[in-house]
């Protein structure tokens, strides 16, 4: 590029910059005269002298980024090919990092928190065009705590105003099955451990569904029951062969963690499947337990309304026909219903004889919450000792300014206490 004034030596025009290595040299291109070295960048103002000035002060300042901007950007750019996101979300996602460093709120944050943020605006740009990733998945490729993750994520969604829409469940499962490997025959994986994705899906969703319907999605992290649902369809598709395999053991194979509260949401699926089983007639001449009731899920699944009607909504009718003969059955609702709770509350004041055929019978369908509460720790009855009066209990102050009458002892008081 031609530079502005003349060459000293022979009065040539022609002045260009060549970079030598990596330093800038001004060379005149008609006698080689090298007129300048070292010279890094000059402003508007001193660019026709050929001085070196200082960098905060040149022209340069306001071109190129800052370096946490710019590690900032690569580690966005980094994190979208990872995860093959198209060209468009990379560069949302790069424009939400770049305002939310220049938002003040961003400024004085921790380094570790500014590593984040670059995730959490994938994560933002992700929701906002409905493409199907977890923020456990993100944390996992930052190794970022899912706490501070989310910390991080609700502060960016509230200083810069975004709207971000819910991940619907399904597309939560599809993006979790995305990550299994057992859809490819490989050397860690048998053969008869491979399964069809697309029928390992569907069997998947439908078992999530009837998660929802019996309350075990509310309220709960969602990745331990898609875990839980998911390994209960990939063996109840091939039960021969799978029967024996646990849940760690599927996870191993599958290559993803088992979430800690994944055992607790199988065993409470299996206690739904249990007892929706219980209706089908054709399998009450079988012992079916809870390693067996896995091969007839399909069955159990293509007639799911009905067998949850009537194992959780069976005996709640039984019970209101007892009380009142003449009433309407009220209690033949939808599972979940206000009906099942309020059937749930007439068992405290039936006979012991009722309340014993209960207990061997079916339970209304009501939330984990409510069949299995926390215990609650019971406080100590006060002893008649700890309760007599003495004399030497402490005097509340409210108590001892009762006892102030005069202006006098109220002024000694104040000075006893020095009160302003």
């Amino acid at each position: 590029m031609a530079a502005r004034g003349r060459c000293p030596g022979c009065g040539s025009a022609a002045l260009v910059e060549d970079a030598h290595y990596a330093q800038q040299q001004l060379v005149c291109a008609a006698c080689g005269c090298v007129l300048a070295e070292g010279l890094l960048t000059t402003t508007y103002a001193e660019e026709e002298h050929l001085r070196e000035v200082a960098y905060s002060q040149s022209t340069g300042q306001k071109e190129q980024l800052s370096r946490c901007l710019q590690r900032g950007i690569r580690r966005v750019q980094d994190l979208c090919k990872v995860l093959q996101l198209p060209r468009v979300f990379e560069e949302t996602a790069v424009s939400y990092f770049q305002r939310a460093l220049q938002h003040p709120s961003f400024h004085l944050v921790s380094l570790e928190k500014k590593e984040l943020l670059g995730g959490c605006c994938v994560f933002v740009t992700c929701r906002q065009h409905n493409w199907p990733v977890t923020m456990g998945t993100i944390c996992s490729l930052l190794y970022a705590k899912q706490e501070l993750f989310a910390s991080v994520y609700l502060s960016l969604q509230k200083e810069l105003e975004l709207s971000v829409p819910a991940l619907s469940l399904a597309d939560l499962v599809k993006t979790h099955l995305n990550s299994f490997r057992l859809f490819q025959h490989t050397a860690d994986l048998p053969a008869r451990f491979v399964e069809d994705k697309e029928k390992m899906v569907a069997r998947t969703m439908q078992i999530v569904e009837l998660a929802s319907e019996t309350w075990l999605v509310t309220g709960r992290h969602p990745v331990p029951i898609v875990t839980a649902a998911a390994f209960l369809s990939w063996q109840s598709l091939q039960p021969a062969a799978r029967l024996t395999c646990t849940l760690a053991r599927f996870c191993k194979l599958a290559g993803v963690d088992l979430p800690p509260p994944a055992h607790l949401r199988l065993k409470e699926l299996l206690e739904i499947l249990l007892r929706m089983a219980s209706q089908l007639a054709w399998l009450r001449v079988f012992n079916v337990d809870k390693k067996t009731v896995v091969k007839y899920i399909g069955d159990l699944l293509q007639h799911r309304i009905f067998l949850l009607k009537n194992a959780f909504c069976l005996e709640d009718g039984k019970e209101q026909h007892a009380a009142a003969p003449g009433e309407g059955s009220e209690g033949e609702g939808s599972p979940g219903s206000p009906p099942a709770a309020g059937g749930a509350a007439q068992e405290g004041g039936c006979p012991s004889e009722g309340k014993r055929q209960r207990e061997d019978g079916p339970r209304p369908l009501l939330p984990p919450c409510l069949i299995n509460p926390r215990k609650r720790l019971r406080t100590a009855a006060p002893s008649p000792s700890d309760s007599a009066i003495t004399g030497d209990e402490p005097i509340s102050d409210s108590e001892i300014e009762q006892y102030l009458r005069g202006p006098e002892e109220i002024q000694a008081f104040r000075k006893a206490k020095a009160w302003p």
